[in-house]
């Protein structure tokens, strides 16, 4: 096969047509238009570059279509070709995307961008679905947005903004019903919630996490509630190294509970290692802090109806004793007969 021909078939299959043919199934949750995750079991793949390009996030394996079979299937080059040319005209099953949320106007800056929009508020569409829908508390809503961490995205998305050591915003983590990315033209540095010269640094994957996470521990003093914004960018790797260099620091890998956050949380434990700082894992009971938040939620709200039913059988029976206290009080007997019992 010439190298045209090559090139040609490189750009008729698609990485998601390999992935689907070997039974990798897409996760719409964890997946943005720019970055779509397929999961296997224990494996993950991430296709980017609108299915030409894939990354393996738990190992350093990357590269094109032929390069995904030669990974998935471990065969030569030759058979790579084949099994790929078998795909031509592979209908892929997904995922169907919403049409893109414009989050900005594209002559301003970042920061210009940022301040454009207005801060959630109660009642707002942005508020409903991080205190509805993702069960944060009030408090906390309004602790971050005291702090200018939050704004009003489209559609009743969420921005979350992420900013460099001179807290200047460098771009925000967009999440909503229906929409999960980062800003166009941004870069990802950190999410931060909480005290700058906190000394227990609580790394998450999304700002959800951070302050579902911060939810759970009470906004807990001397704590710096930080996201990455999923992935392992290396501006957030270096603010993250600027951060741990303060003294007696404990960096906390609070990451997910599953393959990709053990591999972050791995990675965090060596840049701990490289500072000289305390490192410790902190895994939620669920997939990530915000199911963790959401479960808690519907427990307390569990035992609040219980606790409602049981005062309210208390006082249906306190005042059922109460109406039969007149019958029992001795002062209403006729003296001489038969005890609770009236004389003719």
């Amino acid at each position: 096969m010439e190298r045209r021909e090559i090139e040609a078939l490189r750009d008729k299959v698609s990485c998601v047509a390999v992935l689907e043919q070997a039974g990798f199934a897409n996760d719409p949750k964890e997946s943005t238009r720019r970055a779509l995750k397929f999961r296997r079991g224990g494996e993950i793949i991430i296709v980017t570059h609108e299915g030409r390009g894939w990354f393996d996030p738990l190992s350093d394996a990357k590269g094109d279509v032929f390069g995904i079979v030669q990974h998935l299937d471990r065969v030569a080059f030759l058979e790579c070709l084949e099994k790929v040319a078998g795909l031509v005209g592979f209908e892929v099953s997904g995922p169907k995307w919403q049409p893109l949320i414009a989050d900005d106007q594209p002559d301003l800056s970042v920061a210009d961008r940022w301040q454009a929009r207005r801060r959630p508020w109660p009642g707002s569409s942005t508020w409903r679905y991080l205190h509805d829908e993702r069960c944060l508390p009030v408090a906390l809503l309004r602790a971050a947005i005291k702090g200018n961490l939050l704004r009003e995205g489209p559609r009743g998305s969420m921005w979350a903004a992420h900013t460099n050591q001179a807290s200047e915003v460098t771009g925000w983590e967009a999440r909503g019903p229906q929409y999960r990315g980062f800003s166009s033209g941004g870069t990802k540095v950190l999410f931060r919630f909480g005290s700058g010269t906190a000394l227990r640094l609580a790394v998450t994957e999304a700002a959800i996490d951070a302050m579902s996470l911060a939810a759970i521990e009470g906004l807990r003093d001397g704590t710096l509630y930080l996201s990455t914004g999923g992935g392992w960018s290396p501006t957030a790797a270096a603010a993250l190294r600027e951060l741990v260099r303060q003294p007696d620091v404990q960096l906390v890998a609070a990451t997910d509970a599953n393959p990709q956050g053990e591999l972050f949380a791995e990675r965090l434990r060596v840049l701990a290692g490289d500072a000289g700082c305390d490192w410790t894992r902190l895994r939620p009971s669920e997939e990530d802090w915000n199911e963790t938040l959401k479960l808690n939620e519907k427990e307390e709200r569990k035992r609040r109806e219980r606790g409602k039913a049981c005062r309210m059988r208390a006082t249906r029976v306190k005042g059922g004793y109460a109406r039969l206290q007149p019958a029992l009080d001795p002062a209403s007997r006729n003296a001489g007969g038969p005890e609770g019992v009236m004389k003719d």
